[in-house]
């Protein structure tokens, strides 16, 4: 199936692996590109050597394009471009806008810009400032997330631009593929769907609480802004005590990520700027990465947080990426044929 994604990227099919955090490193992007789709890596989760690091490894499983995705705020957003550049990545992945001055330096490189982003108004500022294509997340997508739903969102956004557009939120199956292709996206990006594949790094554990889930919640009291994650007594108890946890947690990333407290006050004070956020709501942010971790790298489903897309009820097995993209491929052709005629 080709489309202006799949034209602007390389890749054989139109399905994006999404940065999800501790889930997306080189084993999951490169089975997601093997497979003929878009692989991700997640290195806003990692430092700039377990970045290139990673960068190496999906480059030795496979010569398919992939992408790398950082945070645009991060006070290394410079250098990890320039990682990027030299180490030949197809794709530069933003989870926020990234500056006009980013963009400019990737397009002069070669390297295609894709970010992220949950607002008809978004999409607009990232596309006069140069952004080859854009990946709009509906309200139902997992993690940070928005209120609009995919279906009112995504025809606006194609409205309004000029350039490709890639549906996130809610999409598992080669119907929803035929549906954003409907709607004017060129393709469509997945999280919880590939994070539950044979080829995701995610403890078993973990997996199966996902499978067992039936619902999802958006809640604030992870790192103070709307983060749709998979109902749990730990995320009911976050109500009590977030602040102090905050802290500590802010002392035990500090620890994980090697910055010193400055770079950590710098950091912070980006976000605070960048996302309109309050002191308390940029403490509460060093939760994300420890808690994300507790439960997709450790294990610890019971203390830790598992972003989720409301998609996550009708999913139940757990496929390879390689089957799984052959299935949605599958699926959107029988689809197509069943619509009417002209």
């Amino acid at each position: 199936m080709r489309t202006a994604l799949t034209d602007l990227v390389g890749c054989r099919h139109p399905i994006v692996q999404t940065g999800m955090g501790y889930v997306a490193g080189a084993r999951l992007a490169a089975a997601t590109s093997r497979a003929g789709g878009l692989g991700i890596i997640a290195a806003a989760t990692m430092s700039v050597a377990e970045m290139t690091g990673a960068i190496r490894e999906v480059k030795e499983r496979t010569d398919a394009p992939f992408g790398v995705n950082i945070r645009s705020d991060a006070d290394d957003a410079a250098e990890r471009v320039e990682v990027m550049i030299r180490e030949g990545v197809r794709v530069a992945s933003f989870a926020l806008a990234p500056r006009r001055e980013l963009i400019a330096r990737l397009k002069d490189a070669g390297v295609v810009t894709i970010p992220s982003v949950g607002a008809r108004r978004h999409a607009e500022k990232v596309a006069a400032w140069g952004a080859d294509a854009v990946i709009v997340q509906g309200g139902e997508g997992g993690g940070h997330t928005g209120p609009l739903a995919t279906t009112l969102l995504l025809p606006q956004v194609v409205d309004a631009v000029d350039i490709p557009v890639v549906a996130a939120g809610g999409f598992f199956d080669g119907r929803g593929l035929v549906a954003a292709l409907a709607y004017g996206a060129c393709g469509i990006a997945m999280g919880t769907r590939f994070l539950l594949t044979g080829d995701s790094p995610v403890p078993d554990a973990v997996k199966r609480l996902y499978l067992e889930a039936a619902e999802t919640l958006v809640t604030t009291k992870v790192d103070g802004v709307p983060h749709r994650v998979l109902r749990t007594p730990f995320v009911e108890s976050l109500e009590r005590s977030r602040l102090l946890r905050a802290v500590v947690n802010g002392a035990r990333f500090k620890r994980l990520s090697g910055l010193s407290w400055a770079a950590m006050i710098r950091e912070g004070r980006r976000m605070r700027h960048g996302r309109d956020l309050t002191w308390a709501q940029v403490l509460q942010a060093a939760n994300t990465p420890v808690l994300l971790r507790a439960a997709m790298v450790e294990g610890r489903g019971d203390l830790g947080v598992m972003a989720s897309g409301q998609v996550v009820g009708v999913i139940g097995d757990l496929p390879s990426c390689e089957e799984l993209i052959g299935r949605i491929m599958a699926e959107a052709e029988a689809a197509l044929k069943r619509l009417p005629g002209p």
